[in-house]
């Protein structure tokens, strides 16, 4: 008997341990980060990448069609305005402006034959010695040869100019940084379509030419200000500022999964450096607004809710309860931004306005107030696990750097 008590008292005993343990672990909150609210600068950027290259530029093209004799000038030379660049085989030009002169003085003398028959004519006409049918035929002969004259003209006019453009000059001073002939290659000579014989250009102004994607552009202003990385030069930034901003989208991919559809930026860079070449790649980031001593939480501390239940968070795995009735569409017009603030140990969900974000913290426009406690990891706590007054543990307190 002393035995079977002595049992059923162990029993009672393990049974008040256990109950006393699972009360202690219900009481033991969720383990969380926490920051406080602070006042600093919030910087919003838009990136885009591309290559640098001159803000001004002139392809060197010619007009007419001939074989190059002579090259005056070869990559990396620089150049004055005026100065003599290419030459072309004149034969043929040379040619015909003699062809077309020797056409003048033939009109010419046309015409002055016909002056004297006219002259002669209307002496008659006047004396009624012939008749108007006559002196009319005569009359429109004399101003045919005219006519004649002045097409020849033209045409000596025409052959001048084509020879003049087998001589190719520099429209301004600059430094070749393109030569795509040589000597004894053609130059094709179209007059609606290029073929660049060699480009110069100002390198003293340069820009970055980049591509902003489309949800970011409507955020950049001529004038916004920039930071530009250059591959070729590591751990340097240079400053820039907006110049120009494209009102028709460059669509990549079209009709594809992959379709991108951006828009051209460019971005003049302040600081000057003689080693900047055309087409190094560039890295650019705008300042598109920038607020200073503004309430701002980092970025991890904001998340969604709906009604109090976890609901889906684009890129993160899903959580939605399989029944509920509820379409993703549905919920998403019911999403709400919020940040978990302690409160008495307690993780209390308040709604929030944000308004600008940089990389690392949103502003905050209402919601919570400055110094308050709030939640900021981990992220798979607050994204999924957290709900309104949950008990929690704060394992690490973080410290948020003062601008």
């Amino acid at each position: 008997m002393k035995k079977k008590t002595l049992i059923i008292s162990a029993i009672i005993f393990f049974v008040v341990i256990l109950v006393l343990v699972n009360l202690l672990k219900k009481k033991k909150g969720i383990e969380v980060e926490t920051e406080k609210v602070s006042r600093g600068k919030v910087i919003q950027t838009v990136v885009g990448s591309g290559q640098i290259r001159p803000e001004i530029q002139v392809k060197v093209s010619a007009k007419v069609a001939g074989k190059i004799i002579k090259l005056h000038a070869q990559e990396g030379d620089r150049v004055k305005k005026n100065q003599l660049l290419v030459e072309l085989d004149q034969n043929e030009y040379l040619a015909a402006l003699d062809r077309t002169e020797f056409n003048l003085l033939a009109a010419k003398a046309n015409e002055k034959k016909a002056k004297s028959e006219y002259l002669r004519a209307q002496d008659l006409h006047s004396k009624g010695l012939i008749s108007e049918a006559d002196f009319e035929g005569i009359e429109a002969s004399y101003e045919a040869a005219i006519s004649n004259t002045k097409q020849q003209e033209a045409g000596v006019r025409e052959a001048r100019d084509r020879l003049a453009k087998t001589k190719l000059h520099a429209d301004m001073d600059g430094i070749i940084t393109q030569l795509n002939k040589e000597e004894g290659e053609m130059a094709l000579g179209a007059q609606f379509q290029e073929d660049v014989i060699m480009v110069i250009s100002d390198l003293s102004l340069m820009e970055a030419a980049i591509e902003v994607d489309e949800n970011d552009i409507i955020n950049v202003s001529i004038g916004d200000t920039s930071e530009i990385e250059i591959d070729a030069f590591p751990d340097t930034t240079f400053k820039g500022i907006v110049t120009q901003i494209a009102n028709t989208a460059t669509v990549k991919g079209l009709g594809s999964q992959e379709q991108v559809t951006n828009f051209e930026v460019n971005v003049r860079l302040i600081d000057s450096n003689p080693k900047f070449r055309p087409g190094m790649s560039t890295t650019v980031d705008i300042f598109t607004e920038i607020k200073d001593q503004v309430l701002k939480v980092p970025i991890q501390a904001v998340t969604i809710r709906e009604k109090e239940k976890l609901i889906k968070i684009p890129d993160v795995e899903d959580n939605i309860e399989e029944n509920d009735d509820l379409s993703y569409e549905e919920k998403k017009k019911n999403m709400t931004e919020v940040i978990f603030c302690i409160e008495d140990k307690h993780a209390v969900m308040k709604t929030v306005k944000l308004g600008i974000s940089d990389d690392t913290h949103y502003e905050i426009i209402s919601g919570v107030n400055e110094g308050e406690e709030i939640v900021t990891g981990p992220f798979r706590v607050l994204s999924k696990t957290l709900k309104n007054n949950d008990l929690v543990e704060i394992i690490k307190k973080r410290q948020d750097k003062q601008d």
